[in-house]
């Protein structure tokens, strides 16, 4: 301090905190935007890009973006009903709506359902966080969650099992004792914490581009996933199909490797030969997406 005033240099000032406001609708922006990431991302088995539709012939990129543009309003009002400590049936109501925005933008086309769940739990922990002037760190996320609404989403996720199976996809999931995403958020998301973060980390450490970063992380995703999207699609078969997949492409180096755009691109065509789509696993690389950003976001948080 004493040489900064004998230059005269004027010491900087420490980071000050933007109001809640601010931050809430930041943190529903970057949920918007990682939906967009997801979307752009490529190659991805199965799924809608801007290059194809994948395993899809009643939605394309212009559907997601259509939805997106729904769904615009929605994730800065969950993060403010998060801050606000709102009841675990607010939150649902909110995403009921959001849901019926969805569906009337893409003409009844479920393109978001399973994000509109677990991005919108994700962004009430954040705005209940960020309420309290705390870490928005994924463990602190997780804790969170837990604590705030993991009772409700235990009851509600017994409530479903025990309810009889309204899909091929439920029956397949209920037939092979298969975790579903509403058990899967009850136990504080362990795929995306455990295993697709980790992923993408590792691949970054490993100085994987960005996107080559997230399409590793979605194939050791789809690796573990009990991803009931393909179940629906291909039964009990397509969801092992698509498991071994993934673990071969991974267990030859990933995304990792010299010249793995090719190798996922037929991963790719392989999938969107048996109409397999993971559309479950989509969902969790947002997620995860939207974590990393929102741990490295300061402009959210603070000004500098």
């Amino acid at each position: 301090m004493s040489a900064l005033l004998r230059s005269g240099a004027q010491p900087r000032p420490a980071p000050s905190r933007v109001p809640l406001a601010q931050a809430l609708r930041g943190i529903g922006r970057l949920a918007t935007l990682a939906l967009y990431h997801e979307l752009s991302l490529a190659p991805k088995p199965g799924l809608v890009s801007f290059v194809d539709n994948g395993s899809h012939e009643d939605m394309d990129a212009s559907t997601f973006v259509r939805s997106l543009f729904g769904l615009r309003t929605y994730f800065p009002a969950i993060s403010q009903a998060g801050a606000q400590g709102a009841p675990f049936a607010a939150l649902e109501r909110l995403g009921v709506a959001a849901e019926e925005r969805m569906l009337a933008a893409t003409g009844g086309i479920n393109t978001h359902r399973g994000a509109v769940f677990a991005l919108g739990l994700l962004c009430a922990a954040a705005g209940r966080l960020a309420a309290r002037g705390e870490s928005l760190a994924p463990d602190a996320l997780r804790a969170c969650l837990r604590a705030q609404w993991g009772s409700a989403l235990q009851e509600r996720a017994a409530r479903a099992a025990l309810a009889p199976a309204r899909s091929k996809g439920q029956r397949a999931a209920q037939a092979h004792g298969l975790r579903s995403a509403g058990e899967e958020a009850a136990a504080g998301f362990p795929v995306l914490f455990d295993a697709t973060l980790p992923a993408l980390r590792a691949a970054r450490a490993a100085d994987a581009s960005p996107s080559a970063a997230l399409v590793h992380a979605l194939f050791a995703t789809i690796a573990v996933l009990d991803d009931t999207n393909l179940v629906h699609r291909g039964g009990i078969e397509g969801l092992r199909f698509a498991q071994g997949e993934a673990r071969s492409f991974l267990a030859c180096g990933g995304a990792l490797r010299a010249g793995w755009e090719d190798a996922a691109w037929e991963v790719h065509r392989r999938f969107v030969a048996r109409r397999l789509s993971p559309g479950g696993a989509a969902d969790v690389i947002a997620c995860a997406w939207w974590v990393e950003q929102l741990r490295s976001a300061s402009a959210i948080w603070h000004d500098t």
